[in-house]
């Protein structure tokens, strides 16, 4: 008694189908692009070597244990913004120009920053510092900035500088009362950062 074949089914188009589909979801995939850091990376100038007064320059040094060391004192991260605030508007001195900080309401430390406009602030790491604990530093160092604007904004225009920002969004940037706000908020306060090390 002989037995009946089976028919073969065709696999060829199964081939077909399965590089259509991945076609598909190749195409209809949305990718996350909006990740990292919002920052441009300045264009390379060559700059004669600046005179800077230690003075001026905060340390923030993160080592390979991700712990903070701010003038040679391990701190929390917590405790960094109130550090910065006050290494920031210390006030202690004269700008470029000769001009004091008027709108500065720091102690006026001879031993602390000058001037908003010359307190760098240099974040070193080692290779080793993980991304998160740098990146909540910058965020730390940024919300400090943020502060000291935003008591400015209100003291001079009764209005906080991050609301001026939506405004200024709102208005698809073509306010110009609210962008001169803006760039005399930020002139003095300037964010000065700096990754590299400083001599």
């Amino acid at each position: 008694m002989s037995r009946k074949q089976l028919p073969e089914i065709n696999a060829g188009s199964m081939a077909d189908i399965a590089f259509l589909l991945l076609i598909f979801f190749l195409v209809t995939t949305t990718l996350q692009v909006d990740a990292g850091i919002a920052r441009k990376i300045p264009k390379q100038q060559e700059t004669p070597p600046i005179n800077l007064n230690e003075r001026n320059i905060l340390e923030v040094n993160l080592n390979k244990n991700n712990e903070l060391f701010v003038d040679g004192k391990i701190i929390k991260l917590s405790e960094l913004k109130q550090i910065a605030i006050n290494f920031i508007d210390n006030g202690g001195g004269l700008d470029i120009n000769k001009k004091t900080c008027d709108w500065c309401e720091g102690k006026q430390d001879k031993t602390s920053s000058d001037h908003p406009s010359k307190a760098i602030i240099s974040i070193q790491t080692d290779r080793l510092t993980n991304y998160e604990t740098y990146i909540s530093t910058l965020d730390v160092i940024n919300s400090a900035y943020t502060h000291l604007r935003n008591t400015l904004s209100v003291k001079l225009y009764h209005q906080n500088y991050e609301s001026l920002l939506d405004e200024l969004n709102l208005s698809n940037n073509n306010n110009l009362e609210v962008q001169e706000k803006i760039k005399l908020i930020r002139e003095k306060y300037p964010l000065l950062l700096s990754d590299a090390e400083i001599n």
